[in-house]
């Protein structure tokens, strides 16, 4: 496992490929996604702060009535959010994402979606921190604040190699729990090619904020209208050909993966998994946007 913690490049020496993707992303965190942001993900918890006299209006359940009693006015008591959370990125980067049927891959994607959730936790100080993993765990930069800890971040993103092919999503969040004891917000950015993770993220579920941001691309819902294709697993090394010719074949492609796509948005809801689905072919700030709200409204 790697974990890269020293070296890291001063800013003279950013890639200018990172530091236009710090630019956007940045922009996008700042004018789009850090109130939301906030306000979807609360705070630890919340501490007393002091008191002042009722007001018509108040929540009755927060008098506070030892000073009430002793001063024979009603008082109530008046409390701040513990602000600081941190956030956890847990990246899939197997072969299977490396997929894209137009200029972008589910692991660009991935990139992307996360380096604009990192600079929306560090606008509003909270942590941030990377795992990267395929059927290991190949790097973890442990959460810390501030602009140069995204830039680390970025650099293992867009210049990540990894030493394994296939996914093992179970293994990925089991580590999470184990070295992330105090609850944190958790996006888990996958494909999920795997199968076997649902004990792993009912448990990471019950013990964090856990939300995953399950990515996809159009070639995976329908065939084009072409010819014969010739498709490879890109983590076994399978390979199948089908005639997108045919419509029946286009017709059956498209309904098996329907079926397979309900069966597993039905699992995560039993699951009571927060989901954002995501999709290389079109912009994530829609689904962002949404979700957001969604989460506002929900807490």
């Amino acid at each position: 496992m790697l974990t890269p913690q020293e070296g890291m490049k001063g800013p003279k020496e950013i890639p200018d490929a990172i530091r236009r993707i710090e630019i956007r992303s940045r922009r996008l965190a700042s004018e789009l996604f850090s109130g939301e942001y906030h306000s979807s993900f609360k705070g630890r918890g919340i501490e007393f702060q002091s008191v002042r006299e009722y007001q018509y209006g108040d929540d009755v359940r927060t008098i506070d009535w030892n000073t009430s009693a002793r001063k024979h006015e009603l008082y109530v008591k008046l409390f701040s959010e513990e602000r600081e959370r941190s956030m956890l990125l847990l990246v899939d980067a197997s072969a299977s994402m490396l997929f894209g049927s137009g200029p972008k891959s589910k692991r660009d994607l991935a990139a992307e979606v996360s380096a604009v959730l990192a600079f929306s936790a560090i606008l509003n100080n909270d942590k941030v921190g990377l795992v990267i993993f395929t059927d290991r765990v190949e790097t973890f930069i442990p959460p810390r604040k501030g602009r140069q800890q995204v830039l680390m971040i970025l650099d293992e993103l867009f210049r990540m190699k990894p030493r394994g092919r296939k996914t093992d999503i179970g293994a990925a969040l089991s580590f999470v729990g184990h070295i992330r004891k105090r609850q944190a917000i958790v996006f888990l950015l996958s494909d999920l090619m795997d199968c076997d993770y649902e004990r792993g993220m009912k448990l990471l579920n019950a013990r964090h904020d856990f939300v995953l941001m399950h990515i996809g691309d159009p070639l995976e819902r329908e065939l084009p209208e072409t010819g014969l294709l010739d498709l490879e697993d890109p983590e076994t090394g399978a390979r199948i050909t089908l005639d997108a010719g045919s419509r029946k074949a286009r017709a059956r492609y498209g309904e098996r993966q329907q079926r397979q796509a309900e069966e597993l948005r039905q699992k995560l809801v039993r699951m009571k998994i927060d989901t954002v689905r995501l999709d290389t072919g079109r912009s994530f700030i829609s689904e962002l946007n949404s979700f957001f709200r969604y989460r506002e409204r929900k807490y």
